[in-house]
């Protein structure tokens, strides 16, 4: 699928600024400030510099809380968005309950207590991020992801994803559930993609972030079969 860029000269402002040089400059940034988040049950609030917010803003990292505040911004983070600025780029500090979490297992645990499915997601959105997609929430599409080539402002989305595992959701285990997936990815000019994330992990890993060395993601995209865009010219000899 071609991207679908959202205006003329969109495409060769992406190619001027790549998205992977901007994640660069704000690891340095926030690893020098030491910038700190709060853990709650659902999300990190993100205390960061007016820069810094507009850093994580071009990178598509969470998303700005409005408030009073002149100096300061305070941007919510998903859980995967968080752990992966933390674990992978190492530049934020999070805390919870006022006890800083010095370490990633410490981090791990506790959001793995919040959100069931936090090991298979996180292990989903850091895949796609290592592949320089720009990774955000698929819920008003009722999947998990969805993943964009650049920021969502020059273009269109092309997958919607969802995110499976063996032990996981009953999600497309019939067809009637596939089709309905199929079609609603369709009508928004997306392509459903399905990671399915699955391994062996050891018993005494699972409670570490050590289990995502362990799993393995599947990739394989879902699209809908049209008979009249496949049919075979009848007049052809």
């Amino acid at each position: 699928m071609a991207p679908r860029w959202k205006w003329k000269g969109a495409e060769a402002k992406a190619l001027a600024e790549p998205v992977s040089k901007t994640v660069l400059e704000l690891q340095s940034s926030l690893t020098q400030t030491e910038a700190l988040g709060f853990l709650s049950s659902c999300n990190v609030l993100l205390s960061v510099e007016s820069e810094q917010a507009e850093l994580l803003d071009r990178c598509c990292f969470g998303r700005l809380v409005v408030s009073a505040e002149k100096d300061k911004r305070w941007i919510q983070l998903s859980f995967e968005e968080a752990f992966f600025l933390f674990y992978k780029l190492k530049c934020i500090k999070i805390c919870l309950h006022g006890r800083s979490l010095e370490n990633e297992v410490d981090l791990w645990r506790s959001m793995s207590s919040f959100k069931q499915d936090f090991a298979i997601l996180y292990k989903a959105y850091s895949h796609l991020r290592s592949k320089n997609w720009i990774v955000r929430s698929g819920l008003q599409y009722g999947v998990d992801f969805v993943v964009y080539r650049h920021h969502p402002s020059l273009v269109h989305s092309e997958y919607a994803v969802l995110v499976q595992s063996i032990s996981g959701n009953d999600r497309l285990k019939v067809w009637s559930d596939i089709h309905c997936s199929v079609r609603l990815t369709g009508s928004v000019a997306k392509t459903l993609l399905v990671l399915y994330v699955n391994g062996q992990v050891k018993t005494e890993n699972m409670n570490l972030p050590l289990c995502l060395d362990e799993y393995t993601v599947e990739e394989q995209t879902i699209r809908r079969w049209s008979p009249e865009l496949s049919r075979e010219d009848e007049t052809r000899t």
